[in-house]
């Protein structure tokens, strides 16, 4: 782990896991094995570049898959399920499914980090009732 991380209570880091300078992880968040993250946008190994690192955030109850690498300079929302293997590099909502290459959204999940089913923009898991409205889901009731 690097200086200046931020490591929240509750947080899961599996095997091989890098945590570098400028990433911020809230609590209960899941770090699968091998994901990475990057500091620098554009890295050359004779070009020092450390006052350019950027933050990189990952909200609460997030979580990363196996070999998912999350450029830096994004946040990721909300119980946001990464999946294995993307390439996120660009801020995720909150509850967003995101896959591939480069990360796209493919649906949403709840707290649970279970696919939301929609009935009418409502779904719910075991935790909450969930809205979509405008392209973003809202949490009715906890």
């Amino acid at each position: 782990m690097g200086p200046k991380v931020k490591i929240g209570n509750g947080v899961k880091v599996q095997n091989n896991v890098s945590i570098y300078e400028g990433v911020e992880v809230e609590d209960d968040v899941f770090l699968g094995p091998s994901m990475v993250f990057t500091n620098v946008v554009n890295p050359r190994a004779f070009i020092i570049r450390r006052e350019e690192f950027q933050k990189t955030l990952l909200k609460n109850g997030c979580s990363i898959g196996a070999n998912a690498t999350i450029i830096c300079g994004i946040t990721i929302g909300e119980y946001a399920l990464i999946g294995s293997g993307a390439v996120v590099n660009k801020d995720v909502q909150p509850y967003a499914l995101m896959v591939g290459v480069p990360a796209k959204q493919i649906g949403w999940v709840g707290i649970s980090g279970n696919t939301l089913k929609f009935v009418d923009n409502r779904a719910e898991d075991e935790f909450a009732i969930y809205k979509l409205t405008d392209d973003s889901l809202k949490v009715e009731k906890i």
